[in-house]
């Protein structure tokens, strides 16, 4: 068994990507709705994050997709911020340093870019990923900020880069 690589997203990731993360986001019994389970850009991961200031991960693991996270300008927002954006790991792949290893990835790319602050919005009952979110120095908002579209997901947070 080989060790997992963390990479840069490729066009021939995008059915197996999105594959992963509905499989994730199914099994955690998030809404299909008002959640990233149902954006356009699942399908076309790889070109989403093509251009300034957005970049994509994946994690692979004997050539196989384990899981992945992105960062990228907070949509419909005025301001310098961006977002860690679809951040998910198959069961396999979890308790086992790597979501933490990805953040590490994300937030230097982000300081790359320049951005001020860092956003993410999950669910009430992602305790694992919130204790991953508060090691790494995201605080609670009140709200959200900008217009996502993921009405679903009631809980945000903001880290300053």
């Amino acid at each position: 068994m080989s060790e997992p690589i963390i990479r840069a997203i490729k066009k021939e990731d995008n059915t197996h990507l999105a594959k992963v993360i509905r499989k994730v986001l199914v099994d955690l019994g998030v809404p299909k709705v008002g959640t990233a389970y149902a954006d356009k850009a699942l399908d076309c991961m790889f070109e989403t994050y093509q251009g300034d200031r957005r970049v994509y991960f994946v994690v692979e693991e004997n050539g196989t997709i384990i899981g992945g996270a992105g960062i990228a300008a907070l949509e419909n927002y005025d301001g310098n911020i961006c977002e860690l954006q679809k951040m998910y790991f198959l069961e396999t792949a979890r308790g086992r340093g790597l979501g933490k290893i990805m953040m590490r990835h994300c937030l230097q790319a982000a300081v790359s870019f320049s951005f001020e602050s860092c956003y993410i919005e999950t669910m009430t009952y992602m305790t694992a990923a919130q204790n991953l979110y508060k090691k790494s120095g995201f605080q609670y908002l009140d709200g959200p900020l900008g217009d996502t579209g993921h009405f679903s997901c009631p809980v945000q947070m903001l880290k300053k880069l």
